[in-house]
Formats: structure tokens, C-alpha cells, sequence
């Protein structure tokens, strides 16, 4: 394949999946800079490595390789990257008028979430990211994981579990 074809086909088959790609880098990495960092080396990747991408699912294929950097860089620093403030007012969409005090529970609420889904081990935590935010199928998401169905199945119902007794806690 010519490089101007390649290019055309990367354009429309894995540039549309880049929110994607850095949701799953930020929720690895803790760490909102190192994410942009990242999904860009896993983007320069997946474009090297797009003769090896025969077709299927785009954001799975480009999911695994954002995966598979953010782990490569979480081995290379240890300490899983610092823990950076994520506003989830920034991400989330404006809704309806609400009260100081409802709107107060709800951050609080959030913000408990945020650092129970952060508290996950990191096996558990991209398969809930993948599985919740971005709405993989079980299948996409071993595809990305490289790991079989049931894997996913038992670290998603796992992750839950750990969610829902740390959200208990809180």
C-alpha cells in the first residue's frame, strides 16, 4: 500500500477513535500530560504499524496500542505516574440549573468515583474504563487486552466489585 493510501485509510479508520484513546491513557496513567504524550507515541505506533491492521473494529485495534504504550510507560515509571487533579467539570456535559447544594453532592459524588476508579489495579481499572466510558463490547475489549472473553468478564466483575466497596467506604 502507497503511503498516500495509508494515510487516507489511517485518516478515516483510527483518527476519529482520539477521544477514545485518550480517555483509556488518562485512566492508566493518572496523569492528564503524560496521557497527551502518550496517545500521541501511540498514534505515531499505530500509523508505523497500520500495515499489520487487516480490517475489523479501528478503536479496538488503536485501543490495544494505546494500552500497550501506557503499560510500557507505567513499567518504565514505576510509581504508575503522579496523581494529577482531573476536573470532571471540564468532561462532563453542562446540564439543567441546579442548586448550590445539589451540585455540591453531586461533585462530591463524583469526585469519590474518580478516586475509587484510580484506586484499581491496573488490570482491572482498563477493563472497567474500556468496558464503562467507552463502551466496548467484551470482545473489542480482549481483543485490546489481549486476553480471552472470560478474563474480561471476571476483572470487569471484579473492578465492579472493588468499586462498589470502595464507593461503600466513602
Amino acid at each position: 500500500m502507497d503511503e498516500t493510501t495509508k494515510l487516507t485509510l489511517f485518516e478515516q479508520t483510527i483518527v476519529p477513535h482520539l477521544n477514545a484513546a485518550y480517555n483509556l491513557a488518562r485512566w492508566l496513567t493518572r496523569n492528564p500530560h503524560e496521557a497527551e504524550d502518550l496517545v500521541q507515541e501511540a498514534y505515531l505506533r499505530a500509523f508505523r504499524f497500520f500495515d499489520g491492521f487487516h480490517g475489523g473494529d479501528g478503536r479496538a485495534w488503536l485501543l490495544a496500542v494505546v494500552r500497550n504504550t501506557c503499560l510500557t510507560w507505567l513499567r518504565r515509571n514505576k510509581s504508575g505516574g503522579a496523581s494529577v487533579e482531573f476536573n470532571e467539570e471540564v468532561h462532563a456535559p453542562t446540564g439543567g440549573q441546579e442548586n448550590v447544594e445539589e451540585q455540591l453532592v453531586k461533585n462530591a459524588k463524583m469526585d469519590a468515583l474518580r478516586r475509587c476508579v484510580e484506586s484499581l489495579p491496573v488490570e482491572y481499572r482498563e477493563i472497567v474504563v474500556m468496558r464503562e466510558l467507552e463502551e466496548l463490547s467484551y470482545r473489542e475489549i480482549a481483543e485490546a487486552a489481549g486476553v480471552p472473553i472470560g478474563t474480561v468478564m471476571s476483572r470487569l466483575s471484579r473492578g465492579r466489585m472493588r468499586l462498589l466497596d470502595c464507593m461503600e467506604e466513602k
